[in-house]
C-alpha cells in the first residue's frame, strides 16, 4: 500500500467527529446515478482502506467512480441524517 494512501487514511481517521466537504458530486449505485450536489458538508464517523465494497456501500465520489480503483479509502459519513460508506479520493475531499 502506498505511503500517500496511508497518510490520507490517517488524516481522515484523525478527523473523526469533524466535518469534511465533498467537493464533487456523489455517484449513487443501484441506478440512482450522480446526485448533482457538489459541496456537500458531512460529519466523518469512520474511515478505512477496504479492498472490496462494504455491504452497505451505496455511493462514491465521482472521481472514485471514474477511477475504478481496486482498493481504496472509504469514509463512513453522515449524509442527510443517515450513515453511508462512501468511496473517496483525496482530490474530492476537503477537511474542515
Amino acid at each position: 500500500m502506498e505511503a500517500a494512501t496511508l497518510n490520507y487514511l490517517q488524516r481522515l481517521q484523525a478527523h473523526k467527529g469533524g466535518l469534511l466537504c465533498l467537493k464533487a458530486e456523489l455517484y449513487w449505485y443501484g441506478g440512482r446515478g450522480r446526485d448533482g450536489t457538489p459541496g456537500r458538508i458531512c460529519l466523518i464517523l469512520d474511515a478505512a482502506i477496504i479492498a472490496s465494497a462494504p455491504a452497505s456501500a451505496t455511493t462514491a465520489t465521482a472521481a472514485y467512480y471514474a477511477s475504478a480503483a481496486a482498493a481504496a479509502t472509504a469514509a463512513l459519513l453522515l449524509i442527510d441524517g443517515s450513515p453511508q460508506w462512501i468511496w473517496v479520493v483525496e482530490a474530492d475531499v476537503e477537511l474542515l
